[in-house]
């Protein structure tokens, strides 16, 4: 369930910024200076966006302070505030690929629209495509029937899939929105151009050091059936019969002979299905610790009528979020740069349920390593 936004507060002067991943993942290092006679204090306070359901998974009403309980690391930390806040959601949408099979055009837009159809009034949405390049088909907007025509008249198919730019691009956009209760939502099989793969990696990873909670919604599945069929299919014709015991090598016109079966020689298809069945691997598990690491869903259906229908369960997991602040024990500014911390939220109500997990990237300012 959710679990976002880091942010150290300031109190009186801004001294300067850092990005890191908490539910939100976001902090600002903030100077308290009164006089110059006093010591210069600074002031941390963590946000992090907490989902809250009932027992029958609707949104809980009326969740507050004495109701949730904080992990640091295993330290317990009582919430210093509990608020509500509208989404802002980011889909990208990947049209693109050479290779695709159940990755579908008509599926992703749907997905999308059902996705759009039942977040809150209140949300503010975006469109990303990503196939040969990745654009914004639709800037941040409430306006669910210009969001509808957007997927209706300006998505497009594409041979490739820039994946990883997506990734960037998507990035960048959260960063110049000022906003709390991100969400990424990525309806795509993970897999980009192979020469990024890498790079595909690290931008994953820095994903991490944002404010930004990340949904997949998975083709990899699906894919992984698909490749499957065609390697048992490939196997099948490839199959040579072996001769009997005691047999020998027939030789035309001499030997009588038999139909074995037919020989399949393109062994460049099998190891191209064998890497594709590979790569999918690699992007499937990719995709789980993104979705993990930010608290994120990952919604990986067996069919492409599953994966629409399971967008109301995804709105409702996003539209199910409290703002969440407290004050860590151990003091953000005092971390290493690259420092790891596990944060956890859990209910201390019986009819509240709450799982809300992140990684924290602590990523220090300049002057502050």
């Amino acid at each position: 369930m959710k679990t976002r936004n880091f942010t150290i507060l300031v109190l009186l002067m801004l001294a300067c910024a850092a990005h890191v991943a908490a539910q939100s993942g976001r902090h600002t290092y903030r100077k308290d200076v009164t006089t110059d006679d006093t010591d210069k204090v600074y002031v941390e306070e963590i946000k992090l966006n907490v989902s809250a359901l009932g027992e029958k998974g609707t949104f809980r009403a009326g969740v507050g302070t004495a109701d949730l309980l904080v992990l640091e690391d295993g330290v317990i930390h009582q919430p210093a505030s509990v608020r509500r806040t509208p989404a802002n959601v980011l889909i990208m949408l990947d049209t693109g690929g050479e290779d695709r099979h159940a990755k579908d055009f008509k599926t992703t837009v749907e997905a999308a629209k059902a996705l759009i159809a039942k977040l809150s009034p209140e949300d503010s949405v975006a469109l990303l495509e990503v196939n040969d390049e990745a654009r914004f088909i639709m800037e941040w907007t409430s306006d669910k029937e210009l969001l509808d025509a957007a997927l209706d008249k300006h998505m497009r198919f594409g041979r490739r899939s820039d994946f990883t730019e997506g990734l960037k691009l998507a990035r960048l956009a959260f960063a110049r929105w000022d906003s709390e209760n991100r969400h990424l939502v990525l309806i795509s099989d993970g897999l980009g151009l192979p020469e990024t793969e890498s790079e595909r990696e690290r931008v994953m990873r820095s994903l991490l050091e944002t404010d930004v909670n990340v949904h997949v919604v998975s083709y990899t599945k699906m894919e992984k059936a698909v490749t499957a069929a065609r390697r048992r299919s490939v196997s099948a014709g490839s199959r040579r019969a072996d001769i009997p015991a005691g047999g020998g090598v027939p030789v035309q016109g001499s030997t009588p002979t038999g139909t074995l079966g037919t020989i399949n020689l393109d062994r460049a298809m099998v190891r191209k299905i064998d890497e594709r069945a590979a790569a999918l691997d690699r992007s499937e598990k990719s995709l789980e610790r993104l979705a993990s690491a930010t608290n994120g869903e990952m919604i990986n259906p067996s069919s492409r009528e599953e994966m629409v229908e399971k967008m109301e369960y995804l709105s409702r997991t996003i539209d199910s979020n409290y703002v969440v602040t407290y004050v860590p024990k151990r003091a953000l500014s005092d971390a290493r740069d690259g420092e790891e911390r596990n944060i956890e939220v859990t209910s201390r109500r019986y009819d509240v349920l709450v799982q809300a997990r992140r990684k924290l990237i602590v990523r220090k300012p300049e002057g502050r390593q």
